[in-house]
């Protein structure tokens, strides 16, 4: 339960002759509440000068702090909605796998868990507060998998029509950056409120026709998950945006308006921002074996990491055999009666801390154990090789591709759910 509440406190005279009920500050408050818990001011604040930082940086012009907070408070109510369905979940991310992730974001930029602390604080912030920050994104991230993944299905015979499409596609296919914007309607809107949405949608487009900042306009005016971004989707293939826009923007040149599109959501707008190639390369394939221990109230995470340090001193000094201990301790039961062997594997279907670990091996080398989103490794590279792959890649492809798709349509769809379902109240600014 969030307990954060609207905080007054008395300012103290420090003279005796001062009257004895002095003005009282308030220090923080309530914007919004969402079920039992609440969306404070301070919270709002932060999210709008962070986004103000990287408008500075890019020269983006921003709209007004009023739009700004409408967005911010958004992005907050969804925010705190996951938190506490992951609250009722019991979900809990542990320090280890926390440091983890933390080691990993610092190798991503070069440097260690220290350089990343001393560049944050360099900056004026609280490296405390950003490691909670990245909690809470992990913690966001595995409650939205945990609750889309389940709703996605994909058959083989979706997976066999779209291989056939990408077959009858050159070497070399397209990609698009995409700005969104969605100018969202209501589930229950009547006939008029859509005609309006429709109105507001057609004035966008008019506005960046005369040249007007898309992600200015996106920020202001956006509905979309990606609104405090400018509305950046990023790079996509066709295949992986939604058949909505999938459709609209095939062939489409650089710089060129799609829209308003009509979904359930409402109506969307869409920019391809750029175009670009996509080559086709060889396929790198990798054969390993690995130990899994998950962490639970029985065996806690320290004990965990020190019972595989202690197979891989073992192992190291040729007195442990790795498939015995894989067999009698690796909690990976699709792995571990094989010894804890996998067959050749494209690592990027792995999870990034195990396929990055694995890639940082040489032939026959032992990593030392380290955390991922399913526990504790350890991991031994016995092999790699390119591979001729192109069959079997063209259909991971496909299923990549349509989970993709299918995932963001899922995910908005069950973000709307949640919010028709909750309590929800936005408080008026006095």
């Amino acid at each position: 339960m969030n307990f954060k509440k609207l905080l007054l406190i008395p300012v103290l005279s420090v003279a005796l002759c001062k009257p004895a009920f002095a003005e009282r500050i308030q220090i923080d408050k309530v914007v919004a509440t969402v079920n039992e818990g609440v969306v404070l001011q301070s919270e709002v604040d932060q999210i709008i000068n962070r986004v103000k930082e990287q408008a500075t940086l890019q020269g983006t012009e921003l709209p007004s702090d009023k739009v700004l907070r409408i967005q911010a408070t958004d992005k907050l109510i969804d925010e705190t909605l996951i938190l506490q369905l992951a609250n009722r979940m019991g979900m809990i991310i542990s320090d280890a796998h926390l440091d983890q992730t933390l080691a990993n974001i610092a190798k991503e930029q070069g440097g260690t868990v220290s350089d990343l602390r001393r560049s944050i604080e360099a900056a004026g912030d609280s490296f405390q507060a950003y490691r909670e920050e990245i909690r809470k994104e992990i913690t966001i991230g595995q409650v939205k998998r945990s609750a889309v993944d389940r709703r996605v299905y994909i058959s083989p015979q979706e997976i066999d029509n779209l291989n056939k499409i990408l077959e009858q596609q050159s070497g070399q296919t397209e990609e698009y950056n995409v700005g969104h914007i969605l100018i969202k309607i209501d589930s229950k809107a009547s006939p008029e409120e859509v005609e309006d949405a429709r109105k507001r949608a057609e004035n966008v487009i008019k506005f960046l026709n005369e040249g007007r900042d898309f992600k200015r306009i996106a920020i202001a005016s956006s509905s979309g998950a990606n609104a405090l971004e400018g509305g950046q989707l990023g790079w996509m293939g066709i295949n992986e945006m939604p058949t909505l826009f999938a459709e609209a923007i095939k062939g489409k040149k650089k710089d060129e308006l799609v829209g308003p599109l009509r979904s359930g959501a409402g109506f969307h707008i869409v920019k391809v921002q750029d175009v670009r190639g996509r080559e086709v390369v060889e396929t790198v394939e990798v054969r390993s074996r690995h130990i899994l221990l998950k962490p639970s109230i029985i065996l806690s995470e320290e004990k965990a990491r020190d019972m595989l340090a202690g197979f891989v001193k073992g192992l190291r000094a040729g007195t442990a055999n790795f498939a015995e201990l894989a067999k009698e301790h690796s909690e990976d039961p699709g792995s571990a009666l094989k010894g804890g062997e996998y067959d050749w594997t494209d690592p990027t279907t792995y999870v990034p801390a195990f396929r990055d670990t694995l890639l940082g091996l040489e032939q026959n080398e032992i990593s030392e154990p380290f955390r991922s989103t399913f526990g504790w490794h350890i991991v031994e590279l016995l092999d790699k090789r390119v591979a001729d792959k192109t069959e079997q890649a063209k259909m991971n492809r496909a299923h990549q591709l349509l989970f993709r798709r299918k995932f963001k349509e899922e995910s908005f769809k069950w973000m709307r759910e949640m919010r028709e379902q909750a309590h929800v109240e936005v408080l008026e600014s006095k």
